[in-house]
């Protein structure tokens, strides 16, 4: 049986995140890997990498295919992966090659690890590119057994208040009301499309050279059923520096804005009304992990949809 060993750094992540559960997991987590590794004939291909709660390692399939095997504690965002990369069908997305759902364990199309969107100079070609794949991926209408964002809604504008309450600044928590005010006016309508939830430039990676894939191709989703107006914001928020370099960062996010919205043929006001939810979303997880302030490039982003700015 191979022998493989987890990062410490990653036991450690497991532990912060997922307590005593995180600790039973990382160690049955070198007997696990070793199993999968002899049960679909891999052989380790490179050094392990891993991120908060998954390790990811580089293998070669029995036919010498480059492949990468990725185990992660199953939750209710991990759970539904495979189901959204078997929907895609590698269609924008990362292959799935297979999958142990006892586990949540799979095997994935290895794709290049040091070439992601966050490597393109140029940020509005890179927001291009992710907005092409948003809206290829969103065509989709997402499985049943996904998490709805219906569901999420509602449990954030439960929360809220007390989270609102947590803000220090006044004009803060006005303006934490306004996306609140504004995801209640659309939660009726959460829509039914296939969502990645986490689409940011670092999760979209060029394919291994000398394929025949597409140029892009995204990973890690944590899908939902919904609105892909609730897709946006990592867009918006990301490679900030990119946005603040220009000089004038209200007027470069509406034009990421802007590009976002026509690319996927998104009705505006609906569209700024879910990324002001997706704001909430941060700010009730941030006011519950004991912030009194809104993140920066968030309040931001909120200030200009919310026609504060």
């Amino acid at each position: 049986m191979t022998s493989v060993t987890v990062p410490p750094a990653l036991v450690e992540s497991l532990q912060e995140f997922r307590g005593e559960d995180g600790r039973i997991w990382a160690a049955r987590l070198p007997a696990l890997a070793s199993e999968l590794l002899d049960r679909w004939e891999l052989r380790p291909d490179g050094p392990a990498a891993h991120g908060v709660v998954g390790l990811v390692l580089p293998v070669r399939r029995a036919d010498g295919t480059p492949a990468v095997l990725k185990l992660q504690p199953v939750d209710e965002e991990t759970a539904g992966e495979p189901v959204a990369l078997r929907a895609w069908g590698g269609r924008g997305a990362v292959r799935l090659l297979d999958h142990e759902p006892a586990s949540g364990s799979m095997l994935l199309e290895r794709l290049d690890a040091s070439r992601s969107l966050l490597e393109v100079p140029d940020d509005l070609a890179a927001l291009r590119v992710l907005a092409e794949l948003l809206r290829e991926l969103t065509q989709h209408q997402a499985p049943e057994e996904l998490r709805k964002l219906k569901s999420v809604a509602e449990g954030l504008l439960d929360r809220a208040p007390a989270a609102g309450a947590a803000l220090a600044d006044a004009d803060e928590r006005r303006l934490f009301a306004d996306c609140a005010a504004a995801l209640g006016e659309v939660r009726a309508e959460p829509g039914d499309r296939l969502l990645h939830w986490d689409l940011h430039y670092g999760n979209v990676l060029a394919p291994l050279p000398g394929g025949d894939r597409e140029p892009w191709l995204v990973i890690d989703p944590k899908p939902l059923s919904g609105h892909p107006g609730f897709e946006l914001l990592p867009a918006l928020r990301n490679r900030w520096a990119d946005v603040l370099a220009t000089g004038d960062p209200t007027r470069a996010l509406r034009r990421r804005f802007d590009l976002l919205v026509e690319a996927l043929e998104l009705d505006r006001e609906v569209a700024a009304a879910w990324t002001l939810g997706r704001v909430l979303q941060n700010a009730v997880w941030g006011a519950e992990e004991g912030q009194t302030a809104l993140d920066p490039a968030q309040r931001a982003i909120a200030e200009l949809l919310s026609g504060r700015n």
